[in-house]
């Protein structure tokens, strides 16, 4: 195929917590891959309540604006280097790489992970999908006939959490905000799905689980954060898988342990566990490939969200990724969520 003379991606130019404010779109003259690297035009990129982290400078000191930003992608390979030698153009490949959020990108090809087609549910295996694989095999260490807290259960990467405890032979919960995602996280086998903007939480859980809960995923913070650490059962292990609710403070809002709440840890022998995807790297490939396995064999589900119930609908393009960043925080997605950067391209023929 022709490629274009420009395209277009979304840099962050300022440093701010408000994703609207520190981003604009460039333009610039079409890419070149270099001897072992691939050229791919970008068709969908994965939206996380983590890129506001990114443009507000929070995880590394050393970014300074201009930078690229988006942290996933799926698309086709539309160039290779002359040392190239797994991928060839036209090949549907997902990776991980920083500054995704733009209509083509050059990567190393070693980081190119071909895919037999390129759908947005291949982006959900990747941020998503290994946070919750890595971090329940590695932090929480589930064992089958435990019970295992996830909140957000219903976002991009609860919904995998919940599917992998399950897969262990655990107890799900899983905390939503409507009664639409509690009927997500039943079709995903959730056995307590708890809408927390009708049920209290904290309630229901002293009720239901007298005994506690064994492993706690946990992406909010605030309130939410408490209550679950609360609730641990003897030995239980809570996993920080973020906190969501403090992100779009000026100086993040992270949960801080009260006295009380340390000497329940001291008694209970508890334990609170932070997890960041990036720290394990060595083990991304066996992650993805252990989840594609699953997934091409329909044992695992994939709900994606391309904005179904967004007032300005689907998300498409560079531009609708500032959409799509405001959609997240007003908490109406479900599932993966992601944009539609590029159309299709056409039949061959066509």
């Amino acid at each position: 195929m022709a490629l274009p003379a420009t395209f277009r991606k979304l840099v962050c130019s300022k440093l701010t917590q408000h994703f609207r404010d520190a981003v604009s779109i460039q333009t610039l003259p079409m890419l070149k891959p270099g001897p072992q690297d691939v050229l791919v035009r970008n068709r969908f990129t994965g939206i996380n309540a983590s890129d506001i982290n990114k443009t507000a400078g929070r995880y590394n000191p050393a970014d300074k604006p201009p930078f690229d930003i988006g942290f996933e992608s799926v698309g086709e390979v539309v160039g290779v280097g002359s040392e190239v030698k797994h991928v060839k153009v036209g090949q549907g490949v997902c990776f991980m790489q920083n500054g995704t959020f733009s209509e083509y990108q050059v990567l190393p090809a070693k980081l190119a992970i071909p895919v037999p087609s390129v759908q947005p549910e291949h982006l959900g295996l990747l941020v998503s999908g290994m946070t919750a694989d890595l971090s329940l095999r590695e932090c929480g260490k589930i064992k089958e006939g435990e019970t295992v807290l996830v909140t957000a259960a219903a976002g991009g990467t609860g919904q995998f959490a919940v599917q992998y405890a399950k897969q262990a032979g655990c107890h799900v919960i899983g905390t939503c905000s409507s009664d639409s995602k509690a009927e997500f996280l039943k079709s995903l086998g959730c056995d307590r799905p708890i809408n927390y903007k009708t049920e209290d939480l904290g309630q229901v859980l002293k009720k239901e689980y007298p005994g506690g809960v064994d492993v706690v995923y946990e992406c909010v913070g605030g309130d939410m954060f408490h209550t679950c650490l609360r609730s641990l059962a003897p030995r239980g292990r809570l996993i920080i898988i973020g906190f969501v609710s403090g992100y779009k403070e000026s100086q993040i809002a992270a949960p801080t342990i009260k006295p009380n709440e340390l000497m329940g840890l001291l008694a209970k022998s508890t334990s609170i566990t932070g997890f960041f995807l990036f720290a394990f790297a060595n083990q991304w490939q066996e992650s993805f490939a252990r989840q594609a396995a699953l997934f091409a064999k329909g044992a695992v589900k994939v709900g994606v969200d391309l904005g179904k119930n967004s007032e300005k609908g689907a998300f498409k393009g560079v531009d609708g990724i500032m959409d799509a960043l405001d959609y997240m925080y007003s908490g109406k997605s479900q599932g993966k969520l992601v944009v539609e950067v590029n159309e299709p391209l056409p039949s061959p023929g066509l």
